[in-house]
């Protein structure tokens, strides 16, 4: 009994309210509508993948920081420090 409650509760769902813009608002209502499911799984949905290049660009980030720190050639380690700065300062 004590191992369902456990996997119940990873699985659970908070109730979370957000105010989006109109324009916003109407692309996941199309979404939906395309995919045959509600706004609310177009949403979850749409965070999941935004977390997960989160993690990704900031794996990526920390990658190049190890590259960077055991390049030799210069040439390497400017291209680099470039690739670093786009990653760091681009809009």
């Amino acid at each position: 009994m004590r191992e369902n409650r456990s996997v119940a509760t990873t699985h659970s769902s908070v109730r979370q309210s957000v105010s989006l813009p109109a324009r916003i608002a109407k692309r996941v209502l199309a979404l939906a509508e395309t995919k045959k499911t509600s706004a609310s799984r177009v949403l979850v949905d749409l965070i999941e993948t935004g977390l997960q290049a989160k993690e990704a660009q900031h794996q990526r980030f920390f990658e190049l920081t190890d590259r960077l720190a055991e390049a030799k050639d210069p040439t390497e380690r400017k291209r680099l420090q470039e690739e670093l700065a786009r990653m760091t300062f681009a809009e």
